[in-house]
């Protein structure tokens, strides 16, 4: 099985917005998002069309496709996005059957460096359900650091909830690098 990332296009919209808008409710909520606060999928639609034209520095929103054998099976993004200095990131799988496997892990390996490089940033952060055991431990696995544990409605599509607040530094970045061509 061959994994690659690609930076989002035009026919990834519809796919990423059905993830969100065709998941069980319960499916939803244990990642911490509402499915009655999901935006309408024609409104979803334009404003990731938006994003696709726009520079890196007036980016609200950046997307990595995630690609298993040349087909997409999900993705990462960026909001609070603070060009040059942070953002905020999310992972989806799209398929239930992919979960668990090691393909999250790998695909965050080539996704956060991507990151890093076309935002220019100086920290990364990852604000995750703190229910949600999936994305806990895989950020620890990457080699982010837990900051603190909080309870806060993370965006427009959340709920009231404890998130863990998770951040990596270009720095720390550098070090894991080094460290992965040594061994």
């Amino acid at each position: 099985m061959k994994t690659e990332i690609r930076e989002f296009v035009k026919t990834d919209i519809e796919k990423i917005v059905d993830y969100f808008l065709d998941a069980e409710s319960d499916f939803l909520k244990g990642m911490g998002a509402d499915k009655s606060k999901l935006p309408k999928r024609e409104k979803w639609i334009q404003n990731l069309q938006s994003e696709l034209v726009k520079p890196y520095r007036e980016k609200n929103y950046y997307y990595i496709i995630w690609l298993l054998d040349e087909k997409p099976v999900g993705h990462s993004n960026v909001n609070q996005i603070y060009y040059g200095e942070s953002a905020t990131m999310h992972l989806h799988l799209w398929k239930n059957g992919m979960r668990k496997s090691g393909l999250g892990l790998e695909f965050l390996k080539m996704t956060i460096p991507l990151y890093f490089e076309k935002l220019e940033l100086e920290k990364l952060i990852c604000e995750p359900y703190s229910e949600n055991i999936a994305p806990n431990r895989i950020l620890k696995k990457v080699g982010f650091d837990l900051i603190r544990t909080y309870e806060t409605i993370p965006g427009p599509i959340n709920f009231k909830q404890k998130v863990n607040r998770y951040e990596l530094t270009k720095g720390q970045l550098k070090e894991l690098k080094t460290a992965q061509n040594n061994v």
